[in-house]
């Protein structure tokens, strides 16, 4: 086969710092939150407040995080990530070359496309580790692929896979990963828990809280849960104006007090696990839940490298690489 036939996949994951340090989580946060699509604030108002406060106080706290879930190994979003990409290239075969890229950190989008064009393929799946589609996410990652070919003499072929939440494999394998886990812990109330983006970026047509909303009462049907036995919240909020509600701590606040007060929570936006699920919704949330008066708390991983997850990409990769198979665009952009 040559390599003009060959297709590849760009699977791309938000990213990591290099190390559990306060350089280089500074280095990430710079990166992260200067993203316009992450933080829309007029350019000459947020340099200063993000260099001249945010840049010098949250990275001692945020490597501290960084220190409590990082591996022998590193990173967990970024081993899961990569055991993830192996995983889909057995799945495929040899017609197709699977790379990781990383929105922020390393290894970054622009090398990842590099690697498959020094491989001379022409026509690539770009495929976000993003269920939900939104500006914030989705959006940043074409933003960045856009850019790196936007100087090659010959721009390869882009298949762009915008979003997942509906796709029944991965609600099929949301809800299985659910069934497995209440066989070997108590079943009790099931809590969604979903990054969240500002209210104003949804006022102004981000489709990301319906996909949410979407992704939770699917899964919630399969398992045939009871209207009372399961509830959304979003987490991981940045910024001090109002972001989507109800969030996830403050929710837990009251589960703790006035019930429900066994909980075990899912983050389905997340495909591998990582900071905001691994240190803030299974230790700290956890921990202030049992000690404001919670019974039992319970995560439920993320998808990660599961059979099931890369049958859903591999899947997700032939359809969009077929003639009539790119998958529809998010709405509401």
């Amino acid at each position: 086969m040559s390599a003009s036939q060959r297709l590849g996949v760009l699977l791309v994951n938000l990213g990591t710092p290099d190390a559990p340090t306060v350089a280089a989580v500074r280095r990430f946060l710079a990166e992260f939150l200067w993203d316009p699509r992450v933080i829309d604030y007029p350019r000459l108002l947020w340099w200063p407040i993000l260099h001249g406060l945010i840049l010098r106080v949250r990275p001692p706290k945020t490597a501290h995080a960084y220190a409590q879930i990082w591996t022998q190994d590193g990173s967990p979003l970024l081993l899961e990530s990569t055991a993830l990409a192996t995983a889909l290239q057995a799945a495929l075969g040899t017609q197709f070359e699977v790379v990781l890229g990383m929105t922020y950190g390393s290894p970054s989008i622009g090398s990842a496309l590099q690697s498959l064009r020094a491989k001379q393929i022409e026509q690539i799946v770009v495929l976000p580790l993003y269920p939900q589609y939104s500006t914030t996410t989705t959006a940043s990652v074409y933003d960045r692929v856009d850019s790196a070919i936007r100087s090659w003499p010959s721009p390869p072929s882009l298949r762009r896979i915008e979003h997942y939440f509906n796709e029944p494999q991965y609600l099929d394998a949301l809800a299985q990963s659910v069934r497995d886990f209440w066989r070997t812990h108590a079943r009790t109330h099931l809590l969604f828990s979903f990054h969240g983006i500002p209210q104003r970026y949804v006022d102004n047509g981000d489709p990301y809280f319906d996909h949410c909303v979407a992704t939770a009462r699917s899964v919630a049907e399969r398992l045939q849960l009871a209207h009372d036995a399961w509830s959304l919240a979003f987490q991981s909020r940045v910024t001090r104006e109002k972001w989507l509600s109800p969030y996830t701590d403050k929710l837990l606040a009251t589960y703790a007090q006035n019930g429900p007060k066994q909980i075990c929570v899912i983050c389905p936006a997340f495909a591998t696990d990582n900071l905001e699920t691994l240190e803030e919704i299974a230790i700290r949330n956890r921990k202030d839940f049992l000690d404001a008066g919670g019974i039992s708390f319970d995560y439920i991983p993320c998808l990660n490298s599961t059979a099931a997850h890369v049958a859903l990409f591999a899947q997700l990769a032939k359809c969009a690489s077929s003639n009539s198979g790119q998958l529809p665009a998010a709405s509401g952009r």
